[in-house]
């Protein structure tokens, strides 16, 4: 979304003599939401557009000139990553490897160095430490609350080999058994379920709607409308329902990293 539609907002409240916050109260919305708009990180939805546009008297240039929101995959997850610093709480569906923000240096590094285009040693540096400081997050005891569905398969998958593998899910373990993180498993026995088909994250916020991120292979989306959010958030709670509870997840688990070597 270029930000060349946020400037000019930005420069049609300031013409209009209002702070965000005015512009917000008198538009309905939430200052943070007017401050991404502006920053270029978020495109309102049509009827924020339309309220921006009667709040300040701009006919229906809001609404008419609405960016489309088809960025590429690295600016798409750098929105989803400052989304991800800003939730309170986080749902994550991971399908074949495990979420970023519950991965181990060593983890992160096993999938990162099968990247195509390949990364050059520097690069792949550069990307651990990142994740890694997405990680950090998990250091606050309670926010964001952080939920994680994981594929069965993710934990069979022995990205990095057994050694590994074994450090990775007992990283995560770790986290259940402080009560920092709910993780429940798929598993495989249960076939198909309603989000076999994408990775998927849920976030919510203080101050502004909910968004969705799924992602592909180089490709990835934010979804802030409120109806595919909700189709969303139906599939996972759904999918939810239908995996172990969080005790037998941790037995699995515990066991799963067992068979690859670890010993309590």
């Amino acid at each position: 979304m270029g930000s060349i539609y946020g400037d000019w907002l930005k420069a049609q409240r300031e013409a209009a003599g209002l702070t965000q916050q005015q512009l917000a109260d008198t538009a309905v919305m939430t200052r943070s939401h007017i401050a991404h708009i502006e920053a270029g990180r978020r495109v309102p939805s049509k009827e924020d557009a339309r309220r921006l546009d009667r709040a300040l008297n701009t006919g229906n240039v809001l609404s008419s000139f609405l960016p489309q929101d088809n960025r590429a995959v690295a600016d798409h997850f750098e929105a989803a990553r400052e989304f991800e610093q800003q939730a309170t709480m986080i749902r994550e569906f991971a399908l074949s490897y495990v979420p970023g923000i519950l991965q181990t240096e060593r983890y992160a590094r096993a999938v990162l160095s099968v990247a195509f285009p390949p990364l050059s040693e520097e690069e792949c540096d550069r990307a651990v430490v990142t994740r890694l400081e997405r990680a950090k997050i998990l250091a606050h005891p309670v926010t964001p609350v952080v939920w994680a569905l994981l594929d069965e398969a993710v934990l069979r998958r022995p990205v990095g080999g057994p050694e590994v593998m074994a450090e990775q899910i007992m990283h995560i373990v770790r986290l259940v058994e402080v009560e920092r993180v709910r993780v429940y498993v798929m598993p495989f026995g249960l076939g198909a379920h309603p989000l076999l088909q994408s990775m998927l994250t849920l976030m919510w916020f203080e101050d502004q709607p909910p968004v969705t991120y799924v992602e592909g292979l180089h490709t990835g989306k934010v979804h802030d409308a409120p109806a595919m959010v909700e189709r969303f958030r139906g599939a996972y709670d759904l999918a939810l329902g239908d995996a172990l509870p969080l005790k037998e997840s941790l037995a699995l688990m515990r066991a799963t990293a067992k068979d690859y070597g670890h010993h309590d």
